[in-house]
């Protein structure tokens, strides 16, 4: 079972049991990301994703591992580390865990909720139209971000997203 996940370079040939993740499509950049998986009994090994390095986050709560590269959103089992889903093209920006263990992903305007599937997406109203959003840090089931507002460049606002309630708030700006 995948405990632990790391962004890493490309490993030197033979250091990792290597796993590749490639999707067949003429749309395929020709960059990669290594993925260096720490499972439970402390073994390693390394996923092989098409695409630049976005981000990656474990849910122990739903058995799931998420990897955003510039080309893909995978959907990993925790268990077997095989892909339960996928999305090609995604304009995702940002992804970030849940305390509760579902994720949070963004695009430039908007934000979504994953709970157990990819395609399965809630977006989370906004009391502002949002442009370049950028998640920050936790405190308690709050999340605060960083966006401007749509068409209105010179305005830098921070919101709060709280977890429990699913609502968006403006903190400042």
């Amino acid at each position: 079972m995948i405990e632990n996940s790391d962004i890493i370079n490309q490993p030197y040939s033979g250091q990792f049991t290597e796993r590749i993740y490639d999707i067949e499509s003429p749309w395929n950049s020709q960059n990669w990301t290594w993925i260096k998986f720490t499972n439970k009994d402390l073994t390693e090994w390394c996923g092989q994703f098409r695409g630049l390095a976005k981000q990656v986050v474990i849910s122990k709560n739903h058995n799931i591992v998420l990897v955003l590269t510039s080309d893909y959103l995978f959907q990993l089992d925790t268990f077997t580390g095989d892909i339960m889903e996928f999305e090609d093209k995604p304009q995702y920006q940002d992804l970030i865990l849940i305390p509760n263990g579902d994720f949070l992903i963004a695009d430039y305007y908007t934000i979504e909720r994953i709970s157990n599937k990819i395609t399965e997406k809630e977006i989370i109203k906004s009391p502002i139209r949002m442009d370049t959003i950028k998640f920050k840090h936790w405190k308690n089931n709050k999340l605060e971000f960083v966006c401007n507002e749509f068409a209105n460049w010179d305005r830098h606002v921070i919101l709060e997203f709280d977890s429990e309630t699913n609502k968006i708030e403006i903190k400042n700006g």
